[in-house]
Order: structure tokens, then sequence, then C-alpha cells
């Protein structure tokens, strides 16, 4: 009994942090401090600095959404708190100095437990929906039959986090209405970039948990698939500039990039494509539940890699062009 009172007290209290934020996102938060505007937070994301295009560069920031839709609170199978554990907590404000400085940005405000940006549509656990059969879908990758796929359907150490399963009517909008849009607008930012500056390069910004000891003490994870989704320059340039900045940077090791590298690098076009994974640790308190007082800091450093990557994509088109 008194386990479920807990249980009760805790999603009553994540509920009104939800409600809180919300309100608090549309009247006040401006991803950061450094944007002079409010911006209403209608639709599955927010665009900056995209109608005039400074820079050869775009920051995509998939996994920081808080805006949860009642559905997912009317559906869930567990406490609120462990949706916590799917979110990039505040990584939408380490972009907040590279937009002020002028970089565009796409940033999603629907969290990932409603549908993960940085998944093929077709990853799809089919155990969690209803209408829909295993014949329509390929086989299912090692994020899906582990839970993580475009809609997730279980945490490690949790389970299912669905009481019910969704209908395929509900899943299908979602990816029509949230998923398709962001990916159809970075397609089209960076072909305007292309066509304007020559090249174009995606940051694509992420964060991570402490990775345990045994993976070493890291504050960043570079991701360029490998090489198959920017040029070594850009990769090489990264880990450099994290050296130079006293950050302990490591390439492609746990997280090499997914699909979102994958569907928007175009290399033999000049359209690279990098992913950033930042230590929450670093920027957040020691709960890593609210913003900590290095987060401005990390802000800063990630626009100016943004500025070295932009410089070096310019300078590399013109030395091209020659």
């Amino acid at each position: 009994m008194g386990a479920n009172l807990l249980i009760f007290w805790f999603c009553k209290l994540f509920l009104y942090d939800i409600k809180k934020c919300n309100e608090w996102d549309i009247m006040a938060d401006q991803i950061g401090e450094n944007l002079t505007h409010i911006k209403s937070l209608e639709g599955p994301f927010l665009s900056h600095n995209v109608d005039d295009l400074e820079f050869p560069l775009l920051i995509s920031v998939p996994h920081a959404g808080r805006v949860y839709p009642q559905e997912i609170m009317n559906n869930l199978a567990v406490p609120a708190t462990h949706l916590l554990r799917l979110e990039d907590r505040y990584a939408d404000r380490l972009a907040s100095t590279a937009i002020g400085k002028g970089f565009a940005a796409i940033v999603a405000h629907r969290p990932r437990a409603w549908v993960d940006l940085n998944r093929n549509r077709s990853e799809i656990d089919v155990d969690m929906v209803n209408g829909l059969s295993r014949s329509q879908l390929p086989a299912p990758s090692r994020k899906v039959r582990g839970g993580l796929g475009v809609v997730p359907s279980r945490l490690n150490g949790i389970g299912n986090l669905w009481r019910k399963k969704w209908h395929w009517e509900d899943i299908d909008h979602r990816l029509d209405s949230c998923h398709e849009p962001y990916h159809r607008s970075i397609t089209d930012i960076l072909e305007r970039m292309r066509l304007k500056f020559g090249c174009a390069i995606l940051l694509d910004l992420h964060s991570m948990p402490p990775l345990d000891e045994d993976s070493g003490n890291v504050d960043i994870v570079i991701g360029d698939r490998f090489g198959r989704s920017a040029g070594s320059r850009y990769s090489e340039l990264a880990m450099s500039f994290f050296e130079q900045s006293d950050i302990k940077a490591r390439l492609n090791h746990p997280y090499a990039g997914g699909y979102i590298l994958e569907r928007h690098s175009k290399v033999e076009k000049d359209v690279h494509a990098l992913q950033l994974e930042v230590d929450r640790g670093y920027y957040l308190d020691a709960a890593l539940r609210e913003p900590g007082d290095q987060l401005p800091a990390m802000a800063d450093h990630i626009a100016n890699l943004a500025i070295r990557l932009a410089d070096q994509m310019t300078s590399q088109f013109l030395l091209a062009a020659e």
C-alpha cells in the first residue's frame, strides 16, 4: 500500500512538473538565455535562423522534447519518472549559444517517448501495436528488439512502458505529423545550404548517460558512422578542438551515429553529418535532472565548434573552386 501511494505521488508530481514545463516553455523558455524572443510551441519542432542562412551548418536536437501529450500519460504502465531515461535532458539548451550566434537549428519538442526521430519509421515493435502484422515490416533491428524503436516499447530493467497496445492508425499519424516533417525540414535546409554555399554539414546533438569506468572518462563522443557520414577532416577537427579545450573526446565508441546521420549525409555531394553525444554528468546537476553550472560553458564550446566547422567547410569549398 505504501509503495503504491509513493508511486501515485511520484506520478502526480511529475505530471505537475510537465504541466509547469509546458507553461514555462510556451511563455518564457527560449531554449537558452541568448534568444531574445518567445516562439510558440505549436507543431512538432521549432526552427531557428533558417530563413536567411548565414552558415553552411545546421544543428539538429531530436531527443530533448519535454512536451508530453496526454495520450502518453494515460497509457503509462510505469511511473512517469522513468520516461526521463529516454530524454536527452536539456540538450536543447546546449544549442542556445550557437542559435544566438545565428546558426540554423531544428529542435524537436515532442518527447522521444512519443516518437524517436533518430529511428527509421519502419523500426516498430509489432507486439505493441494493434492492426499491424510482422509481414508488413522488415526484420526487427537490434534497437527494436531492445525496446527502443521509433516508438519505444520498453526499458531495460523496467519492462513494458504501455498498459495497452497502441493502434496502428495512431502510430502512423505520429510518424506522418512529427517524424516525416522533421526529416523533410532537415533535407530542405541542408539542400538550401548546399546551393548557397556549395556544401553543408549537420551537427546532430544528443546527450548520453555517464559512461562506466571500463569505457573511460569521456565527456563527448563524436560520431561519423566510421567515416561514412562525414569527411575525416571534420571529425578530426572536432576531436582536436575538444582536446584543445580540455574536454575528453572519443570518436565513434560507443556511439557512432544513427538514422539521422544515415539519412541526411551525402558525402559525395559535400553534405556531411556528425553526431555529438555529451555526457549528462558534465552539464546537469548531480541528479542528472536539472541544468548544472557547466551547461553555459558546454553551450559555448559547441558554438565555437560550429564556427570552426563552418569555417572549415567554406574554406574547403573555396579551395576546391580555385
